[in-house]
């Protein structure tokens, strides 16, 4: 009788599924990664009494001004937030800059952040604009030697004149901003977060400010703006990111801005 061939065994492989990487991923390296953030605020409307103290009673409210935020943006990127009063863009910006920190997930940023949020933070009263640009610009990231370099820039941008040399209280508010924008975007960021797209001072040096702003859209720089005034992002901004209640509600190009615009009444 012929002898039998063993049957050969056929070795079924597992089909292995295709995980897409997000867009950002494809993209580039980050600027900014955010995820499952969450930002947790206590509300407290009324002062306690001595006995709801000793029981431990009391009557406070936790507010989300960020529910679980996911964002990925890559470097060179020029993101506007948009959303009503209230939905968690300033707070969002504040998070990316270390201003405030998230009460849940994770944030890491790539490069030199420059806030233009609150231009006075990192002043002193007492000391003189020489000595406050010293100051702030260590806060901002600069090394001494970038600082001594810049200061004459720094100054002449600011157009404060000889008050370069007195103390801080004795500026009127608008020398204050000024003398912060000057420093702010004479840091060289990486990243520039504005808020409402700040000007300060007169005419004229709003045109300055709105110039300097124009430069940085030119260069390889990643821009994080909130503002209001549609006109003014729509044609300078890549991608839209709209909140809704401290949540994403869309992200894209500007067909996220003609669905804010139908909202409106």
């Amino acid at each position: 009788m012929p002898k039998q061939q063993p049957k050969k065994r056929t070795i079924r492989k597992k089909s292995q599924k295709t995980v897409s990487k997000p867009r950002t991923e494809l993209i580039g390296p980050l600027a900014v990664s955010l995820r499952s953030v969450k930002k947790r605020y206590t509300l407290h409307h009324e002062k306690p009494t001595f006995v709801e103290k000793f029981f431990g009673q009391t009557y406070n409210e936790q507010f989300m001004a960020i529910d679980g935020i996911d964002l990925s943006i890559p470097k060179g990127q020029k993101v506007a937030i948009i959303g009503r009063n209230g939905s968690g863009k300033t707070t969002l910006l504040k998070i990316i800059c270390g201003v405030t920190k998230q009460s849940q997930g994770d944030v890491r940023v790539n490069g030199r952040v420059v806030s233009l949020i609150d231009l006075e933070a990192g002043f002193h009263p007492e000391l003189t604009g020489y000595e406050n640009i010293a100051l702030n610009g260590l806060l901002v990231g600069m090394s001494r030697s970038e600082i001594k370099e810049r200061t004459p820039q720094i100054i002449e941008f600011a157009g404060i004149g000889s008050f370069i040399d007195a103390p801080l209280f004795t500026y009127s508010e608008g020398m204050k901003l000024r003398l912060g924008f000057s420093v702010a975007v004479h840091a060289d960021p990486d990243i520039l977060v504005l808020d409402e797209m700040i000007a300060t001072g007169d005419a004229n040096f709003q045109k300055k400010c709105f110039n300097r702003i124009e430069e940085f859209f030119h260069q390889n720089k990643t821009i994080i703006t909130v503002s209001h005034v549609m006109s003014f992002i729509e044609p300078h901004y890549q991608r839209f990111v709209w909140l809704e209640k401290g949540k994403v509600k869309l992200d894209g190009g500007k067909e996220v801005v003609a669905a804010y615009r139908k909202t409106w009444k």
